[in-house]
């Protein structure tokens, strides 16, 4: 077997962490009626100054392509979680806005996703987690 840098042993073990996490996130959440990218989508939707995005700009927050975010905010705004507005000052423009009952569903969820985090990371000593946090700031996290 051969021997492999650290830094791509950091990757590895991230992406098998990340896939753990989201496998879990997604059980969870389930009881809310959403997966974590849903509840991710609602969560910067519900940070944004007047809770409305531009669909580019959310989809860069979650890591998707345009036409990913499309596909994901669908069912949402058939479920009534979010809607689309328009831009007033340039129609080929279009934002995405939290709807109330995506308001509601994002508290509901939130607390969820806090008792599980809290879970997750309970073995874990708050001073780490600051460098932890800090790291993954440094490599392009966006949530402070």
């Amino acid at each position: 077997m051969s021997t492999i840098a650290q830094p791509l042993k950091l990757f590895l073990n991230l992406t098998t962490v990340q896939a753990l996490i989201t496998k879990r996130f997604d059980s969870k959440l389930s009881g809310h009626g959403i997966s974590l990218n849903e509840f991710l989508i609602l969560f910067h939707l519900g940070e944004a100054p007047d809770e409305k995005m531009r669909r580019v700009d959310l989809a860069e927050k979650i890591g998707l392509t345009a036409s990913g975010i499309t596909r994901m905010l669908t069912p949402l705004e058939k479920l009534g979680m979010v809607k689309r507005e328009a831009n007033s000052r340039d129609a080929r423009v279009s934002y995405v806005k939290l709807a109330n009952a995506g308001k509601r569903v994002l508290t509901d969820a939130t607390a969820t996703a806090e008792v599980l985090a809290d879970q997750i990371l309970a073995p874990v000593k708050t001073k780490k987690l600051d460098e932890i946090s800090k790291i993954l700031l440094e490599l392009g996290g966006t949530i402070e």
